[in-house]
C-alpha cells in the first residue's frame, strides 16, 4: 500500500505499511520530503481508510 506525494518542485512514493517509509522522489528537497513525510504520518488512519475505500481490501 503506497501514495504518491505531489509537489511543485517534485513527487514522492511513500510506502504506508508496515510504517511510513520513502519509496523514492524526485525533485524535493530534504526538508520538502520532510515536511511530506510528516503530513502523510499525521494522516495516515485517514490515508489507509481512503486507499481501501478506493482499491478494497
Amino acid at each position: 500500500m503506497h501514495i504518491h506525494v505531489a509537489h511543485p518542485h517534485g513527487e514522492a512514493k511513500y510506502w504506508l505499511e508496515p510504517h511510513v517509509v520513502l519509496a523514492n522522489h524526485i525533485g524535493l528537497s530534504k526538508q520538502e520530503l520532510a515536511d511530506a513525510e510528516h503530513a502523510v504520518a499525521r494522516h495516515l488512519e485517514e490515508l489507509i481508510h481512503a486507499w481501501h475505500i478506493h482499491f478494497g481490501s
